[in-house]
């Protein structure tokens, strides 16, 4: 919690450096007059000023915008700016073309002419736009019209105004300083990536960073805030912005692809949806760069190869949605906004309808909106595949716990105990005595397997009921068991236990014909640490003596202590004391 309240003030400063950053634009701006063109006109490259005349085919609505031909003509009537200043720059939408060719038309028919191509175009932080100086307009001109020749983009020619004001476009203060907020609300989500993958190292948050980022860039350059930090070619604001935006999307079908839960999508959805993403950074991504060579289609390819990702984008989060999943809530509230202002800004790319570049402040809310509900989409998820994993860590404790635990008794069994026997002889636990019970299979074979297991379970609750804390106990199987022990007087602890062993079971199983007794064998080794001995050597040892003592009449213990490492039991002493 600490490292995400120290994120977010990181990304406030962050939002507030790039609204501080971006270009504050004159305080008049909304009393600027901007002029649209009066009428357009679509011609081969062949055709002159002479031949624009009053009867050229003029479109003086705003409807039959196209840019997937040779020239596009403009004309900005005077009337328009009579009661005004006098214009003296054009801009437009950031996008490719070859030239614009102005021409000021005066009274009595002089006109001046001025031919500038797209690299002599200014991008400045007032909006996805960029300018170019007119030829003198003065009192006397009647006309201004521009001549665009191979445009690569509708809003390039419906959103193209003039104007006075070199700094001026359709955008307000208030315009900006939300753009800028949006790109500063970027920042967070990538931090949060960062914090995230660190602790949690899963594919889709590597693709919502990436996804980011290519919503960042999209932002600062079809946003038109990169004016504020670096001066970058008209070419480089126009492909930068499409190609970001083409990449983002795409990035965002492999995110939802590995975000959602399993089973939230079906196999064929998921690989459609994989390849849609695919295919949506490669085709668009093409179109994007608006190539010389496709520039009559590049336009209209670029935003109708958007419609397969809509509508597998929307079928996609349905289905997942009809499955019951909780990651497409997340995602249903994040993009239906980024997909209804996308659709509106596709609509107005293909020229169905004409509207100012001011609309496009929709989408860049839309993004922000996206951004957050996302964030906190991979926030949840984080928090739930925690639980998932707490959940897994504690079920494989305690099949761990299974696994090391002998089912009837509850002790350690020989697996566990294999396990960590060298650790345990590093910690002291010199003496290994091996119990065993006498006649056993008599109780079984007389009473029942229930009784002698009632046996078993008593004489495992006389050995962890000593009271002994240097002792470990196990059971080895049948009626086996093993103690180790470590501290002072360790025979005499071991004698105390196997002799409580007998009283336990007679309290615990009653009816039995004779007292339950117990033989124990004990190997003693006086310096663990120097005579480093296996589990296996010990057990040998341990049975050869327990062996013993049940062939000098069982119930009683046999030991032998060991200062150097033997081959073979020797020096062994028996406790001839009987129960």
């Amino acid at each position: 919690m600490a490292l995400l309240r120290l994120l977010t003030r990181l990304g406030m400063v962050a939002a507030m450096l790039v609204l501080l950053a971006a270009r504050p634009v004159a305080a008049d701006d909304h009393v600027v007059p901007t002029h649209a063109p009066a009428c357009h006109a679509a011609t081969a490259l062949a055709t002159s000023l002479a031949a624009m005349g009053p009867r050229a085919g003029w479109t003086c609505n705003d409807t039959g915008w196209r840019s997937d031909v040779p020239a596009v003509w403009l004309r900005f009537e005077a009337r328009d700016w009579q009661q005004h200043r006098l214009p003296r720059y054009f801009f437009a939408r950031n996008a490719r073309f070859e030239t614009i060719t102005f021409h000021a038309i005066d009274k009595g028919g002089a006109v001046r002419s001025l031919v500038l191509r797209e690299a002599d175009g200014t991008p400045f932080a007032a909006g996805p736009v960029f300018q170019l100086p007119l030829p003198a307009i003065t009192p006397a001109t009647t006309a201004l019209v521009a001549r665009i020749e191979a445009p690569h983009s509708v809003p390039l020619l419906t959103e193209a105004r003039i104007t006075h004001d070199p700094g001026h476009a359709d955008w307000s203060q208030i315009d900006m300083m939300l753009l800028a907020f949006v790109a500063g609300m970027l920042i967070l989500p990538l931090l949060f990536d960062i914090s995230f993958f660190v602790v949690l190292r899963e594919r889709f948050v590597v693709l919502h960073a990436a996804m980011v980022s290519a919503m960042m860039i999209y932002v600062l350059t079809a946003g038109g805030l990169a004016s504020a930090f670096v001066t970058l070619p008209v070419p480089v604001m126009a492909v930068a912005g499409a190609l970001s935006w083409a990449i983002g999307a795409g990035l965002s079908a492999l995110f939802l692809a590995h975000f959602l839960e399993r089973g939230a999508q079906s196999g064929t959805m998921r690989h459609v949806t994989i390849a849609t993403g695919w295919f949506t950074m490669i085709v668009p991504g093409f179109f994007a760069l608006q190539l010389d060579a496709t520039q009559r289609f590049d336009d209209v390819g670029y935003f109708v190869a958007f419609l397969p990702a809509i509508i597998v984008f929307s079928a996609a989060v349905i289905e997942a949605l009809l499955r019951g999943s909780r990651s497409a809530r997340f995602i249903a509230a994040a993009w239906a906004p980024i997909i209804a202002a996308s659709s509106e800004r596709l609509l107005r790319g293909l020229g169905w309808h004409t509207g100012p570049s001011s609309l496009d402040q929709m989408l860049y809310v839309a993004i922000g909106i996206e951004v957050v509900v996302i964030s906190l989409a991979i926030a949840d998820r984080f928090l739930a595949l925690r639980r998932e994993r707490d959940a897994a860590l504690t079920e494989a404790k305690m099949l761990e716990q299974l696994s090391a635990r002998d089912s009837l008794t509850g002790l350690m069994n020989r697996r566990a105990i294999e396990a960590r026997f060298d650790e345990l002889l590093a910690q002291g636990y010199d003496t290994f005595a091996l119990v065993d019970l006498d006649r056993f299979k008599t109780i079984n074979d007389v009473h029942g397997h229930q009784v002698g297991d009632a046996a078993l379970v008593a004489c495992a609750s006389a050995i962890r009921s000593s009271g002994d804390r240097d002792a470990v106990a196990v059971r080895l199987g049948g009626e086996e068991f093993v103690v180790l022990l470590r501290g002072p007087r360790p025979l005499e602890r071991a004698e105390a236990l196997r002799q409580a062993i007998p009283l336990r079971i007679a309290k615990e199983v009653p009816g039995l014909d004779l007292p339950v007794t117990a033989s124990m064998g004990v190997v003693v080794l006086a310096d663990a640490n120097a005579h480093k001995m296996a589990f296996s050597e010990f057990y040998a040892r341990a049975d050869a003596l327990m062996y013993e003592a049940k062939a000098s009449g069982r119930n009683r213990m046999a030991y032998e202590r060991l200062t150097v490492f033997r081959s073979a039991p020797e020096g062994r002493r028996k406790d001839e004391r009987a129960a």
